[in-house]
């Protein structure tokens, strides 16, 4: 007999089936017992009566693995709608140890710390499968929409011997002989693949060894990048992110409705993407709270807060693009904005008042790039292999990085970052 599904039970009534899981709880009455099975498409209640199959449970801690053979029978009173009787019964993985916490309740009630601590067992909880479900999803969308606008995907080292970003925030590794460190982007790698392939996306890990002590940051993140070139602005670029977000938001919509509905998500309304400069975003700071924020280089979280909730009372989006931050506050690779060099054609995607997304045009011209490294103290020199790309012809192009973490965390509406990762790397955690 092959494996049914609980999902599978509720067309099967009157049927002997085998189903395969974990035992989730388990309840004794006077006549009966029954026992919950959780399998990747659910859960199903098993009716016990007193017998040898009852016996081969006692003494089996909840997430003991059972198979199980039994006739399915309709049950109105079931979540879904039937049961599943006269049962025999094969523990495949008994478990004789409690469980550091409950995981049959409705909702998680050990602290963050103690789930993370315990995460090889507390990800089995209901609404954690939910949450890296739609995490999947995200993941998948992405790379449909942008395969569908004929770009290619591309894995790039993680392992490499500069600075991405030419700073200092990076982690170093042995490796042999000479100096090396854990990539702080696929920046530099994906703008090279332009001159390969002129459109190319990522999913891969970055590392960032800032001491970050937030609820918006990790120190090892799922990066969503992606580079393009022949554009001809900045807004080629924001035209693709904002097609690739309502893409991965629909697909939420579509494919979700059950996780969507447990983990309560409010996905954005509408594709509305309205934008806003940086300076104009520091006079509507200026008018709106009475704040001069003009003698900042880059807005902070109160900034993009307080532009989201402008951006949800004026436009009625969750999002908001803010274009032409400082060149200052921008790596060498920005492109200056030609009209007013001070400013540069890169943006951030604010969604619900955090930073989504940063991106933008990059210089394209070899002797503009070196110069503009040469100007902020970065030597050229560890870059020989970037440089190449741009000496030997490279277009007009740019690009964006999305935190996958960070999106999931906010269509949660979720306190922490580390509740949408699977294993979150931070100051204080390397492990699990």
């Amino acid at each position: 007999m092959s494996r049914t599904l609980t999902a599978e039970l509720p067309a099967l009534v009157g049927k002997r089936v085998l189903i395969e899981g974990w035992m989730h709880t388990m309840r004794s009455f006077p006549d009966f017992s029954f026992l919950v099975i959780r399998d990747r498409s659910g859960q199903a209640q098993v009716i016990l009566e007193e017998g040898p199959e009852l016996q081969r449970l006692r003494g089996l801690q909840n997430e003991s693995v059972l198979r199980i053979e039994g006739d399915v029978v309709a049950e109105e009173r079931s979540p879904i709608g039937v049961d599943v009787r006269n049962p025999s019964i094969t523990v495949l993985a008994p478990v004789t140890e409690v469980g550091p916490f409950e995981l049959n309740k409705k909702v998680l009630k050990p602290s963050l710390d103690v789930f993370l601590n315990h995460a090889p067992y507390g990800l089995r909880h209901p609404s954690k499968v939910a949450t890296f479900r739609v995490m999947s999803t995200l993941l998948s969308a992405y790379r449909e929409f942008l395969v569908g606008q004929d770009f290619t995907e591309i894995s790039t080292p993680k392992i490499v011997g500069a600075a991405t970003e030419g700073g200092a925030n990076v982690f170093a590794v042995e490796y042999f002989d000479r100096h090396a460190y854990l990539a702080q982007s696929p920046q530099l790698y994906k703008q090279i693949m332009v001159g390969v392939f002129e459109r190319v996306f990522e999913v891969g890990h970055a590392f960032r060894a800032e001491e970050h002590y937030t609820s918006r940051h990790l120190n090892e993140y799922c990066s969503l990048d992606l580079e393009m070139g022949f554009i001809r602005s900045q807004q080629d670029v924001m035209d693709v992110l904002a097609g690739v977000i309502s893409a991965m938001v629909d697909a939420i919509h579509e494919r979700n409705p059950r996780e969507v509905e447990m983990l309560k998500i409010e996905l954005p309304l509408g594709h509305s993407f309205p934008e806003i400069t940086f300076r104009a975003g520091q006079q509507l700071i200026l008018d709106r709270y009475g704040e001069n924020r003009f003698h900042e280089p880059d807005l902070s979280p109160q900034d993009e807060r307080r532009l989201g909730e402008w951006a949800k009372e004026e436009h009625g989006s969750d999002f908001l693009f803010v274009t032409h931050y400082p060149t200052v506050k921008r790596p060498f690779y920005a492109y200056p904005d030609p009209d007013d060099p001070e400013h540069s054609e890169t943006f951030d995607l604010i969604f619900r008042g955090v930073e989504l997304v940063t991106g933008g045009r990059r210089i394209n011209d070899y002797e503009q790039l070196v110069a503009s490294m040469e100007a902020r103290g970065v030597d050229p020199q560890p870059f020989g292999g970037f440089l190449e790309a741009f000496r030997y012809g490279m277009p007009p192009e740019g690009g964006f990085a999305v935190g996958s973490e960070r999106f999931l965390a906010r269509l949660m509406n979720a306190d922490n970052i580390r509740e949408t990762t699977l294993f979150p790397r931070d100051v204080g955690r390397l492990t699990p």
